[in-house]
C-alpha cells in the first residue's frame, strides 16, 4: 500500500511590508530630504512655535473678537467714557503743543507722547448762510487702559476732554491693535508675525512627510485662500 502526501508551498511572506510609494518630502529636493537641513528645519518649526505659543494665544483670542466687533459682535469688550470741560487759565496757550503741556499739569498724566492735530480754519455753508470755522486743536493721550482726547476751538474759553477706560478685554484688544503701544511692542508683535511666515513654510514642508498625496497637499493649501479671495470680492462687489 502506498500513501501519497501533498504539500502546498506558501509563496506569501507573513512579514512582507508594502512598498512605500510616495516617501519623502513634496516640495523638497531629494538631497535636502535628509541630513543637516532636515534637523534644521524640524528645530526652526519647533523653537520658532515655542516663542509664539504664548503671544499667539493673546493675538488668536483678541482676533476673534475684532473678527465680530462689527458682524456678530460679541459685546464683552467695553470702554466706559465720560466727559468734562476744562476752563482754560486767562492766559490761553498758543499752540496746541502749550495746551497739551497744560492739559498735563492740570489732569496728571503725561503728554510728552500725546498725538497732536490741528486743523487750519475754514468757510462752512449751513443754511444757505457761510461762516467762518475757526482752528480746530485736538490732542490725545492713549495705552492700552486710558484714553484722554481733548478738542478746543480756538477762541473758546474752555477745552472739552473726553476720558475713557477700558476693561480687561477691551485693553487686550487694544495691545493686539498696538493702540498706545511703544516701538518695543511694535518690533516684538513684529517677530511674532514673522514667525507665524516661517512657521507655514516649514508647517507645510514637515506636513507632506505625513501626508504624501499630492492632490490633498494642494487641496488644502489652495482652498483656504480661495475661500478667502472669494468672500473678500463678493464683499468688494456689493
Amino acid at each position: 500500500m502506498f500513501k501519497i502526501f501533498m504539500t502546498t508551498s506558501n509563496t506569501a511572506s507573513p512579514n512582507k511590508t508594502k512598498t512605500k510609494t510616495n516617501g519623502g518630502y513634496l516640495f523638497l529636493p531629494q538631497r535636502l530630504s535628509r541630513g543637516t537641513f532636515l534637523k534644521w528645519l524640524r528645530r526652526t518649526h519647533a523653537w520658532l512655535g515655542l516663542w509664539g505659543a504664548t503671544l499667539g494665544l493673546l493675538f488668536g483670542f483678541t482676533g476673534i473678537l475684532l473678527n465680530h466687533r462689527d458682524v456678530m459682535k460679541i459685546p464683552i469688550g467695553k470702554m466706559e467714557q465720560q466727559e468734562i470741560q476744562l476752563v482754560l487759565p486767562e492766559s490761553h496757550p498758543l499752540d496746541p503743543k502749550a495746551l497739551a503741556v497744560w492739559l498735563g499739569e492740570s489732569l496728571k498724566i503725561d503728554t510728552e507722547q500725546a498725538k497732536i492735530r490741528r486743523e487750519a480754519p475754514k468757510t462752512v455753508t449751513w443754511n444757505n448762510a457761510s461762516y467762518q470755522q475757526p482752528s480746530l486743536w485736538q490732542i490725545t493721550v492713549r495705552n492700552p487702559k486710558h484714553m484722554v482726547q481733548a478738542e478746543y476751538w480756538e477762541g473758546n474759553s474752555f477745552v472739552s476732554v473726553k476720558q475713557g477706560e477700558s476693561n480687561l478685554l477691551q485693553m487686550l484688544t487694544n495691545l493686539h491693535k498696538g493702540s498706545g503701544m511703544g516701538v518695543a511692542w511694535v518690533l516684538l508683535v513684529d517677530s511674532l508675525a514673522g514667525g507665524l511666515i516661517v512657521l507655514s513654510v516649514t508647517g507645510t514642508l514637515l506636513w507632506t512627510r505625513l501626508h504624501g498625496n499630492r492632490l490633498a497637499a494642494a487641496g488644502l493649501g489652495l482652498g483656504s485662500l480661495s475661500l478667502a479671495i472669494g468672500f473678500a470680492l463678493q464683499a468688494i462687489a456689493v
